[in-house]
């Protein structure tokens, strides 16, 4: 009798054992009627008057009520589909929003509808902060409730690292640095400052941001500032490479909306520029590393606020644009999808690599990061920007749906 041999093992498809990427955004309102209880959304569970939001939301009544977001995000999710088609990963992607449609909960209930049950999920935040990252993981913890009160069988939802220092996410900076440059008159722009910008936060939960070897106790802004400080520092140097000019520059913040007691990042970069202006620097690029895209707080907070402060000033200013749709962005996701599949799949045991990855059963996938700080981690850890109420969030080593 002929020796009896088991079929070759089938190589793994690319992004196994995953079988859909979620984007998981802010989401904002899309007309005038929408921007109220869009806000009621974003600060359900603290009291404000209905009053006081329509006053807060005045800025988005300047853009017909309609916040650029859900329009860069439908960009997002195209690029990424394209990408991945053009790159043979057949990993379908959806989208959920934490604050308005299409609303997570509904995302997540279609997904396992469609018979997913291994889910990934890109969230459209660079960072380690409680805002841009366990405030997510909530979310996602709350919708896996809800789909449990429905007696919904239950997908395991797991995130993407940190990518602040991925080069697919820095070198669209680098060169949106160079061209905000080139907008400038020519005879400010070698003199001209670089003002990277993020999102203020209060300096108690800049300070507890990242896992807990990272937290500090005297304003130093834990990973997120460490972080931002990381990346700026990149994209200055290649700045600086590209130029031959040494630019002077600083890490500046935005968009508070804390009250006025609560001690919070600074400073903010109307105040920035002021201070360019009395050292009499001729001019300024706004640098917005901390926004993956053109959102309302990039349109309103430095398009409209800070260059109306410029304007007053008599100060030259341009706005380096954000990473946005770059297909070099939806290249770093594929990548980010692709390490964290490898990944996996070793964790189980060795399974076959991905055709086409270059990657072993054996081998650690390559994970990119440029910068000192290195790729970060791929679950977070216990302890990890924490809430101030303590609260359930999937997607991490506390997750109580592993």
């Amino acid at each position: 009798m002929s020796a009896q041999h088991s079929p070759a093992p089938r190589p793994a498809a690319q992004g196994a054992p995953y079988d859909a990427l979620l984007l998981l955004s802010f989401g904002g309102p899309e007309g005038p009627d929408d921007v109220v209880p869009f806000l009621e959304n974003v600060t359900r569970g603290r009291g404000i008057p209905r009053e006081r939001l329509k006053e807060v939301g005045r800025h988005y009544y300047l853009f017909d009520g309609v916040s650029p977001i859900n329009a860069q995000n439908r960009e997002l999710l195209a690029a990424i589909r394209k990408d991945f088609a053009e790159h043979g990963v057949e990993l379908p992607v959806y989208w959920g929003n934490r604050n308005w449609a299409p609303y997570l909960t509904d995302t997540l209930r279609e997904m396992v509808a469609d018979g997913h049950r291994r889910i990934l999920t890109l969230t459209t935040s660079a960072y380690a902060s409680y805002s841009g990252c366990r405030q997510y993981r909530e979310n996602l913890a709350d919708a896996l409730a809800a789909l449990e009160a429905e007696g919904l069988p239950l997908p395991r939802v797991d995130k993407l690292r940190h990518y602040f220092n991925h080069p697919g996410f820095v070198r669209p900076m680098v060169d949106a640095t160079l061209a905000a440059l080139a907008e400038l008159p020519a005879e400010v722009r070698d003199g001209a400052h670089l003002a990277f910008t993020t999102h203020s936060i209060p300096t108690a939960a800049a300070d507890t941001s990242g896992p807990v070897e990272a937290h500090t106790e005297d304003g130093r802004g834990g990973a997120y500032v460490a972080q931002h400080l990381d990346v700026a520092r990149l994209i200055a140097d290649a700045v600086r490479e590209a130029t031959g000019v040494e630019r002077p520059w600083r890490l500046v913040y935005q968009s508070r909306s804390g009250a006025p007691h609560i001690p919070w990042l600074e400073p903010d970069i109307c105040d920035h520029l002021e201070e360019l202006h009395g050292a009499g620097v001729p001019g300024a690029v706004m640098v917005p590393i901390g926004f993956v895209s053109d959102h309302m707080e990039v349109r309103y907070d430095l398009d409209t606020e800070a260059a109306a402060k410029a304007a007053e000033l008599g100060l030259p200013v341009a706005r380096a644009a954000t990473v946005g749709a770059d297909p070099r962005f939806a290249a770093a996701v594929r990548e980010l999808v692709l390490e964290r599949a490898a990944t996996e799949r070793l964790a189980a045991g060795g399974a076959d690599a991905a055709p086409g990855t270059g990657e072993t059963g054996t081998t650690a996938p390559r994970r990119c990061a440029l910068g000192t700080l290195g790729p970060s981690h791929d679950v977070c850890p216990v302890g990890c920007c924490p809430a101030r109420t303590p609260r359930p969030a999937a997607a991490g080593a506390d997750s109580p749906y592993a």
